[in-house]
C-alpha cells in the first residue's frame, strides 16, 4: 500500500526562515524600542507636571490663593525674581511641596544638558547651586487660579518660526508659529495649565490652546 505523506520544510529552508525572521527583528526591534522609550518618558514628564501643578496649588492654600508668582519675597514668595525672568527660585520657594528638585527635569535621555540637582538651595538666591541646567520646564509668571487655561508650567522645548527661543521673559503671541522642537516627545510637547490638568499638545493644539487662554500676551520664563 502506498503512504501518504505531507510535505514539510528542509533543514536547509527551515534555516533560511529562521535567519529572515531574525533579520526583520533585528530591524524592528530599535525603532519599536524607541517608541517605548518615548512613550515611557512622556508619561513620566506627564507626571512630573503634575506633581508640579499640585505643588503650586499646595502652595497657594497657604497663601490666599495667590501662586509664588504673585507674592513678594518679602512675604516668602517670588514676584520679583519671576518679574525678572528668573523661574528657578519660584521652584525653590515651594520646596516643601515639591519635596525633591528631580521632578523638575525630563526624563527624556536627549535632554543631556540638564541635570537634577542635588538640593533646592535657598529660596530667593539667584545664584545657588541649582540653575537654567536643573529645570527643564518653562514657568508662566503671570499664570492665575481664577484663569484656569493659563498656561503654568510645561516643556521648554519651544520653537518660534523654526527657531529656538531664548531663555528668559518671552512673549508667545498667537499671531507667530510658535511649536515643538524635536528635542523632546517627538515634537509634541506637555503644558500644566493653571487649573492644575496637564495637556499635551501638538503644534496646531498649542497654538489654539494660546489663543484660548484669555491672555493676549501669555508671558512665560524659559530655563
Amino acid at each position: 500500500p502506498r503512504v501518504n505523506r505531507t510535505d514539510g520544510l528542509t533543514l536547509i529552508e527551515a534555516l533560511i526562515v529562521v535567519a529572515v525572521i531574525s533579520v526583520l527583528i533585528a530591524m524592528l526591534l530599535p525603532a519599536i524600542t524607541t517608541r517605548a522609550r518615548a512613550r515611557c518618558c512622556r508619561t513620566n514628564c506627564i507626571n512630573n507636571l503634575k506633581q508640579v501643578g499640585l505643588s503650586f496649588r499646595q502652595w497657594a492654600l497657604d497663601n490666599n490663593d495667590r501662586f509664588p508668582m504673585q507674592v513678594s519675597t518679602n512675604s516668602g514668595g517670588a514676584m520679583e525674581w519671576a518679574r525678572q525672568g528668573i523661574a528657578w527660585p519660584v521652584f525653590q520657594v515651594m520646596s516643601n511641596e515639591l519635596n525633591t528638585p528631580k521632578v523638575l527635569i525630563c526624563p527624556q535621555e536627549s535632554d543631556t544638558n540638564r541635570h537634577v540637582a542635588t538640593h533646592f538651595g535657598s529660596p530667593g538666591t539667584k545664584r545657588s547651586s541649582a540653575q537654567n541646567t536643573n529645570l527643564s520646564y518653562f514657568l508662566g509668571p503671570d499664570a492665575d487660579k481664577t484663569q484656569p487655561q493659563m498656561f503654568l508650567t510645561g516643556d521648554s522645548n519651544l520653537e518660534i518660526g523654526g527657531g529656538r527661543v531664548r531663555s528668559g521673559l518671552v512673549r508667545l503671541l498667537t499671531n507667530r508659529p510658535v511649536g515643538w522642537s524635536a528635542a523632546r516627545h517627538v515634537r509634541k510637547g506637555n503644558v500644566g495649565l493653571s487649573d492644575g490638568s496637564v495637556q499635551q499638545y501638538d503644534d496646531l493644539r498649542l497654538r489654539q490652546a494660546l489663543a484660548s487662554t484669555g491672555d493676549q500676551t501669555n508671558r512665560i520664563i524659559l530655563p
